[in-house]
């Protein structure tokens, strides 16, 4: 005879109370910047896997190791300028 179970694990993995949070969401949009930056990087570093990188490719690969630093230190001065006290920057 074979018992009956219950998928109550498999419904409530998916329940409203784990959403993210709107902090959470908040957070992952002011490091949205950074993600999109660090995808343009390794697309670059896609396109030359399976080929001689040209200048061309160079040049690419450090304009977007850039934008990806740079985007990281908007976020750090930002987050930095936010939680010093009475506002000041």
């Amino acid at each position: 005879m074979s018992h009956i179970v219950t998928v109550q694990d498999a419904v409530t993995a998916f329940a409203d109370f784990m959403e993210p949070t709107d902090a959470e969401l908040d957070a992952i949009e002011q490091e949205m910047p950074v993600i999109l930056a660090d995808v343009d990087l390794l697309d670059a570093h896609i396109v030359i896997l399976d080929r001689t990188p040209t200048e061309l490719d160079a040049r690419r690969i450090r304009r977007a190791r850039r934008r990806a630093l740079a985007a990281r230190v908007a976020l750090l001065n930002s987050a930095a300028g936010a939680s010093l006290p009475g506002g000041a920057a």
